[in-house]
């Protein structure tokens, strides 16, 4: 005969007799994408809403482009790394690399000086407009989450669960630091509240950022908001938008989407007039 008594531990224990809503290895199943999906949809919006958020200015830049300091000490880094390999090729590189950072390093300041400029002017009461949101990394997202907090106000980090991924900048509020599996629905609550994006050089992610923005603004898919590429000499380099418009392959009014800043000042100002207008 059976033992009953261990039979009922055993019912209890099976994954079978879990609630649902509390079975995560039943809600990470590939069938229940779709759940997963409104969820990630779901969650930041209706805490954004309980946090009364309003709207966002949104700011993409490179995880290298970290503070001056920091930058200084990878260089300093790779000037002993040399010192005992003189011919390596890799140490080379790497002191080349470091030092191209120092001078990007300008960029980190600017981020924290932009994010403390916005949020001091507009964080006065209960409801927060054009509160900095970010990617919740290091490097320029670290910045401009830094220049809220420094400021007393909220910032907001959308952090992202990759394989390489970092744990987020410890300047983000708290209550706004969010985790999503799904890049899809990240992008899409980048752009929700924004009434602004700001981007600092960067790599891949910062041009996966701006061109999908550019790309919601060019078909007229997303509310207007300036598109402000911080550091014309640099983007002029990345991308050369002039060449595709002189192709064809770019409308002549779409280069009207971006404009070029080099100071925080700027940067703020050219938000304000946009929607001044």
């Amino acid at each position: 005969m059976q033992d009953t008594e261990q039979n009922l531990k055993d019912i209890l224990a099976a994954p079978s007799y879990r609630l649902a809503e509390l079975d995560t290895s039943f809600l990470q199943r590939r069938e229940l994408r779709p759940i997963r999906l409104q969820l990630e949809l779901l969650k930041p919006e209706m805490i954004l809403s309980e946090q009364r958020i309003n709207s966002t200015i949104v700011v993409f830049g490179g995880t290298q482009v970290v503070a001056p300091e920091e930058a200084q000490e990878g260089v300093a880094q790779a000037e002993r790394d040399l010192e005992q390999s003189p011919g390596n090729a890799k140490f080379q590189r790497r002191l080349s690399r470091a030092r191209s950072i120092v001078e990007k390093s300008k960029y980190y300041e600017a981020a924290r000086e932009f994010s403390r400029l916005v949020s001091v002017a507009c964080q006065n009461n209960d409801s927060y407009d054009y509160v900095i949101t970010t990617g919740g990394g290091p490097g320029i997202m670290e910045a401009a989450n830094r220049g809220a907090f420094e400021a007393g106000c909220k910032s907001m980090g959308l952090n992202i669960t990759i394989p390489e991924e970092q744990a987020p900048n410890p300047y983000i509020t708290p209550e706004l630091c969010f985790q999503f599996h799904y890049f899809a629905l990240r992008k899409m609550h980048f752009l929700f509240r924004a009434k602004a994006l700001v981007v600092f050089p960067g790599g891949f992610g910062t041009l996966d950022e701006l061109f999908n923005a550019l790309t919601l603004r060019q078909t007229r898919r997303m509310q207007e908001i300036p598109i402000i590429l911080f550091g014309e000499e640099y983007w002029s380099r990345v991308v050369d938008f002039q060449f595709l418009a002189d192709q064809g392959v770019v409308c002549d009014e779409h280069l009207n989407l971006i404009s070029y800043v080099e100071t925080p000042e700027q940067a703020w100002k050219a938000v304000s007039q946009f929607h001044d207008h």
